[in-house]
């Protein structure tokens, strides 16, 4: 696992994808957000209890007050592929506030520092975080704790804007 990244570095390139209308896109992190402020929040998984009843929902159910705050677009990521985030944000009807990013085999996580190795139970996931990127500078970064759901929610991102 590489060193976790900080505030005040510059976000990596890398390589997420999602699944859109015209097929797989690719989305480089470093040149989507290279301009203005942007919101990346990551989940251990799709479908997984915390991950689809609260945090997902909580960056929907925010995104209108996030936008208010200055933020461009507000991005989910997990180390799942993107037919499964795809599936995922339709079960959900999230709709077009919140881009779903697969990063399938965890390597832009790992890349960052912020990823974990669940063993059996799921391989290399994510950990549970929230950052938030200005000009393609990481301007904060809310890294959970294990089984922890307070820092990286929309509400706790939301007060950290508006300081």
């Amino acid at each position: 696992m590489s060193q976790q990244i900080k505030e005040g570095d510059k976000i990596p390139s890398g390589s997420l994808t999602s699944k859109g209308e015209l097929g797989i896109q690719n989305y480089d992190p470093a040149e989507i957000f290279a301009k203005g402020t942007h919101i990346l929040f990551s989940v251990p998984g799709a479908f997984t209890p915390t991950c689809s009843e609260k945090h997902l929902p909580g960056y929907v159910e925010h995104a209108e007050a996030l936008e208010e705050a200055g933020v461009l677009s507000i991005n989910c990521v997990a180390v799942n592929d993107a037919f499964v985030m795809k599936a995922w944000g339709e079960s959900l009807g999230i709709g077009e506030n919140v881009r779903l990013l697969s990063d399938g085999n965890g390597a832009y996580n790992q890349m960052l520092g912020l990823a974990m190795d669940t063993g059996n139970f799921g391989g290399i996931r994510s950990k549970r975080y929230a950052m938030i990127i200005t000009d393609g500078t990481v301007t904060g970064l809310y890294v959970e704790d294990e089984k922890a759901f307070e820092v990286s929610k929309a509400e706790y991102i939301l007060e950290q804007l508006q300081q």
